[in-house]
């Protein structure tokens, strides 16, 4: 454990570093005038000039080399400083902070929501392979992962909120505002973990241990509850480190499409606006988060992995 939890402190800092350093090119690399995009986003674009921009520059140092802007910034996020936003002038992690708390209670609400429906159902449909649930659910989960999260977003719309008039569209401030991007998000993350649990449920059920519980005279309810519950949650929770990036690449569209305040959402704004310490900010915030919740999942793997607590 104690190896682990360096190896992923190691991962952070590469993080940071690699997250920061492509951020800052990436951005660098965008066509048109950073300060004249800066300019518009405090004063907007009928009201920005030539000479806002170059005042803009002058201001944030935007005409001195990239390297030294880049040490700049390196520097800073060694004291624990992610500068401030180039538009707002506010603080990058009081920002940052705010529009996580957003995200987060959104991830949560759709993790949730894939929990609740797609593992039961698969372990039902893999109780009963071949069997009417397990072919249905089987040509709902696919058609559910082939649809990508604006479009499926957009039906949700279409469907709750412009032909039946149920909940709001877009916006924030209510939980009706939270449903139709938990839906979105969670549908998706349900229709996979649905099917990881068939797999392992029809592959743990068909094992040589599994049968010889039946040949010890185990019912198969105790059978399941004992020697397969354990055995199925394993890839299950393995999986859910590869739903992490399902989740962080959802978020930024989900949010975007509902107009969320989010830190996807921000994201998107800072790119647009070419607020380059917010963009830094925001992409090494979701980095870190994905460690951090990586190596959450690697440390309940080895508490529910039955073959670690048998030796």
């Amino acid at each position: 454990m104690i190896r682990l939890l360096g190896f992923r402190l190691l991962q952070a800092a590469m993080v940071a570093l690699l997250v920061g350093a492509l951020s800052f090119l990436l951005m660098t690399l965008l066509p048109g005038d950073a300060a004249y995009r800066i300019a518009a986003g405090r004063y907007g674009y009928d009201m920005v000039s030539g000479a806002a921009a170059e005042a803009v520059r002058a201001e944030l140092g935007l005409d001195q080399p990239v390297a030294w802007r880049f040490l700049n910034w390196i520097g800073n996020l060694m004291s624990l400083d992610l500068g401030k936003s180039l538009v707002s002038g506010m603080a990058v992690s009081e920002m940052i902070r705010h529009e996580l708390g957003s995200s987060v209670r959104l991830a949560l609400g759709a993790l949730l929501l894939s929990v609740i429906l797609g593992p039961p159902l698969g372990v039902l449909a893999g109780l009963r392979p071949g069997g009417l649930l397990d072919r249905a659910l089987l040509m709902l989960s696919t058609a559910t992962r082939a649809l990508p999260h604006f479009v499926l977003g957009a039906i949700l719309v279409l469907l709750f909120a412009v032909s039946w008039g149920l909940l709001p569209s877009a916006g924030h401030g209510t939980w009706a505002h939270a449903v139709l991007p938990t839906l979105t998000l969670g549908l998706g993350l349900a229709a996979v973990s649905c099917c990881v649990a068939r797999d392992a449920t029809v592959q743990v059920t068909a094992s040589p241990f599994y049968a010889f519980g039946r040949l010890k005279g185990l019912g198969e309810t105790r059978l399941f509850l004992r020697h397969g519950l354990r055995n199925i949650g394993v890839p299950l929770m393995t999986y859910l480190g590869v739903q992490l990036v399902y989740l962080i690449e959802g978020v930024v569209v989900v949010e975007t499409l509902f107009a969320w305040p989010g830190i996807g959402h921000g994201l998107v704004h800072a790119i647009v606006q070419r607020d380059v310490p917010m963009v830094q900010g925001a992409a090494l915030a979701m980095g870190l988060m994905f460690v951090l919740l990586n190596t959450l999942v690697d440390m309940a793997n080895q508490v529910i992995d039955p073959r670690r607590s048998a030796a």
